[in-house]
């Protein structure tokens, strides 16, 4: 096996970065990317002109395959949907590059043992992106928890509720089989912060429901019993009209709780990619007013830590971690029964 370490890779302002998926995602990336002034972006999609569109935006150039993105880059980074991950992050690593993937890390969590899997054969590394960690109140959350500012951690309440997306019924968004739905795909954000603050998930318990008459109305709710004694709440949908996004946690120990709603404190607001070229509708993302931009903050964590900078804040085995959870609660909400997760050990037999 390689080592898993590229140590000839260039400094960020030569670095050449290879970005597979021009949707709303690789639309804030791109920008993320160039605030951060690396020396070239290269930009491949399924739909040509989407690619078109989001390369004029930040002054991008266009790749027409993947053999030729791989060739004029030294890391990719991966916003494709998500059931197309697994085949893009194999890819990259065969190509000897190593990856930037959008979350969730993967479809399912034995995609995403199989990336981990070749990425660790090539020698290259994978990252994968929950911005959620960087976002600024967040990370300030946990940095006061890990100060003991709250004591002993005992109950974490996560809130995040948005609007439908604005997506064709059929587009893979809403398709379970592709996305996961909204039980994956939105929540998986709280899933891993949840991780993040209070540790390992020992099991789940989860309920969901969708508006029968029609309205698109899709919430759900989950409860995470920690290793650590500590109990999560997680709730949220697709349950505003648009362009709400709006998030909120309470985080609560022995010595202290922590507090934050979007609405009420700083805000966390939305911000609308405009509609591609290709007629693809745009999807409303968070973003905090009074911090740096966090999609930038991750990405440069990934690059410190390509330049041999310590482990980023988030790895990929995280990553499959929150999948695992997300894959836990889809079938407890589907049995209505609770579901106990294997250990990280046991999952990767």
């Amino acid at each position: 096996m390689k080592q898993a370490f590229v140590p000839d890779l260039p400094g960020p302002g030569a670095l050449r970065i290879g970005l597979v998926g021009a949707g709303f995602m690789g639309e804030a990336h791109a920008a993320a990317w160039r605030s951060l002034g690396v020396a070239s972006l290269t930009i491949h999609d399924a739909v040509p002109s989407a690619a078109q569109h989001v390369a004029a935006q930040s002054g991008a150039g266009v790749a027409a395959s993947l053999d030729e993105l791989f060739g004029s880059c030294d890391v990719v980074d991966v916003c494709t949907p998500t059931h197309l991950h697994r085949q893009v992050v194999e890819a990259a690593a065969a190509a000897g590059r190593p990856a930037i993937c959008e979350k969730p890390l993967a479809r399912t969590a034995a995609d995403g043992r199989a990336m981990i899997d070749a990425c660790r054969a090539a020698g290259v590394p994978l990252f994968v992106a929950h911005v959620v960690r960087y976002v600024n109140e967040y990370a300030a959350a946990k940095q006061a928890v890990q100060e003991g500012r709250v004591g002993r951690l005992a109950v974490v309440r996560l809130r995040r509720e948005s609007a439908r997306p604005k997506k064709p019924a059929d587009h893979w968004f809403f398709d379970p089989a592709r996305s996961g739905g909204m039980m994956m795909d939105l929540l998986v954000h709280d899933y891993d912060y949840a991780r993040y603050l209070a540790g390992d998930v020992e099991s789940v318990w989860a309920r969901t429901v969708r508006d029968a008459s029609g309205a698109d109305v899709d919430f759900g709710m989950a409860v995470l019993r920690h290793a650590s004694g500590a109990i999560s709440h997680v709730s949220g949908g697709w349950v505003y009209p648009w362009p709400v996004f709006r998030t909120g946690f309470e985080i609560a120990g022995d010595g202290g709780l922590i507090q934050y709603e979007s609405t009420d404190a700083v805000p966390v607001t939305p911000y609308l990619v405009e509609e591609h070229k290709s007629g693809e509708a745009s999807t409303a993302l968070p973003d905090s007013p009074v911090a740096e931009n966090p999609w930038a903050l991750e990405l440069a964590d990934f690059v410190r830590s390509l330049q041999g900078g310590g482990p980023p804040k988030v790895n990929a085995e995280d990553g499959l971690e929150a999948v695992r959870i997300a894959e836990a609660v889809i079938e407890s909400a589907r049995s209505g029964r609770p579901v106990a997760l294997k250990s990280a050990a046991e999952g990767a037999r």
